[in-house]
C-alpha cells in the first residue's frame, strides 16, 4: 500500500482548482472523509509538476493498492476542514504553500513567479474564488476598511513603498503580527513582520475580503 505525504494545503489546493466543489476539502483534525482515489491523484498532477507537492508533512494521503469489495477505490483523508468552516485557514494554509516562489513583476502563476498582488490574487482565486485586480491599488478598493487592532488571519496589509501616496504593496495577514507577500525583485515569497521598522513605516492599512467579512 503506496503512502504519500501531502501539506493539508495541497490537498485543498488539488480539490479546489481541479476538481468539483465535492473535493474542496482540506485536512484539520480527526474527521474521516472517503473520496475516489483515481480522480484525486489525477488532481494533484498539476501540482507535482508545478513543484508544489510536498513529501515531508503531517496530513498522510493512503491510496490502497486494489478494491476490497466497494464499487470504486476509495481514498481515506484522516483529517478535514470545509471552506465554509474554516475560511481563514484554509486561506493562510494555502498561502504557506507558496513560500519561496520567486518574485516576478507581472508574475501571477506559481510556474512563473509572483509579484506581490499577482500572489494575493492567485491566493484568493484559488480558495475563495475571487477574481481580484491583478494589481495593489485595485486590490485596496475591495473590501471593508480593518482597523490595525482587529486584523485577522486572510486580511489584506497595504503598504506605501515607492515614497509617494498611492499603495504600492500587498500582502495577506496571517497572525500575531506576522503577513505573507512575495517582496520585491531578487526575493522570494516569505513572511515578514508589521513591526518590522520598513513595513510600519510604510504601512496603510487593511482590508477584509469576500466571505472574511
Amino acid at each position: 500500500m503506496p503512502i504519500q505525504r501531502l501539506t493539508a494545503a495541497t490537498l485543498f489546493a488539488a480539490a479546489c482548482i481541479f476538481q468539483s466543489a465535492a473535493f474542496a476539502r482540506i485536512a484539520s483534525p480527526a474527521m474521516p472523509l472517503e473520496c475516489d482515489a483515481a480522480s484525486l491523484q489525477a488532481s494533484l498532477m498539476p501540482l507535482v509538476n508545478a513543484g508544489l507537492w510536498s513529501t515531508a508533512q503531517n496530513a498522510v494521503l493512503t491510496t490502497p493498492a486494489a478494491n476490497t469489495g466497494n464499487s470504486s477505490t476509495k481514498t481515506d483523508l484522516p483529517e478535514i476542514a470545509t471552506i465554509e468552516q474554516a475560511p481563514r485557514r484554509v486561506l493562510a494554509d494555502f498561502a504557506m504553500q507558496l513560500r519561496n516562489i520567486r518574485y516576478r513583476r507581472g508574475g501571477r502563476e506559481p510556474s512563473t513567479g509572483f509579484d506581490c498582488s499577482g500572489f494575493v490574487h492567485y491566493v484568493f482565486l484559488h480558495t475563495m474564488g475571487l477574481d481580484l485586480p491583478g494589481d495593489a491599488p485595485g486590490q485596496y478598493g475591495f473590501g471593508q476598511k480593518v482597523a490595525r487592532a482587529q486584523m485577522q488571519t486572510g486580511d489584506l496589509v497595504f503598504f506605501r513603498t515607492r515614497g509617494g501616496a498611492g499603495i504600492s504593496h500587498v500582502g495577506i495577514y496571517l497572525d500575531d503580527g506576522r503577513f505573507i507577500h512575495s517582496p520585491s525583485p531578487g526575493k522570494s515569497v516569505r513572511i515578514d513582520r508589521l513591526e518590522d521598522a520598513y513595513w510600519t513605516k510604510r504601512f496603510v492599512g487593511a482590508r477584509r475580503l469576500g466571505s472574511l467579512t
